[in-house]
């Protein structure tokens, strides 16, 4: 919490509670929920907030750095708070959204700088499949 509020102020940006709800339902959550899973999720305790604000909330977070936002290919972005890139697992069948941590990625990223001459400063790597959840039914 005390991340949002130095980066929002560092921003000039306002601290509002709806703000604060919405970091702390991606901080509590693994599953990379969307825009509408996170607002469905607060509505109940803050009523008067909209759709709009969520997605508001979730583009000042991604410029400001804070989150991770994945184009999984499903027409709807997906919200990551760890914000430092890394790869996922993409359930095709039920859409569930996994981290992939391991270090054999960051050399790929250095093998494509050495390959292509470029410097990488991000990247975006999904892999798609039937998650075993799916795969048993």
């Amino acid at each position: 919490m005390e991340t949002l509020i130095k980066v929002l102020k560092g921003g000039s940006c306002k601290i509002t509670p709806q703000r604060i709800a919405v970091y702390n339902v991606l901080q509590d959550n693994f599953d990379h929920p969307n825009a509408e899973a996170i607002y469905n999720k607060l509505a109940p305790t803050y009523p008067t907030i909209s759709l709009a604000t969520v997605y508001k909330s979730l583009e000042l977070f991604a410029e400001l750095g804070l989150i991770q936002v994945i184009n999984i290919g499903e027409n709807s972005f997906r919200y990551d708070y760890n914000a430092k890139s890394h790869p996922h697992v993409v359930c095709t069948k039920c859409h569930k959204v996994e981290d992939l941590e391991d270090e054999s990625f960051m050399e790929l990223s250095s093998a494509v700088e050495e390959m292509k001459h470029y410097k990488i400063t991000k990247q975006q790597l999904c892999f798609y499949g039937v998650c075993p959840e799916c795969t048993d039914m």
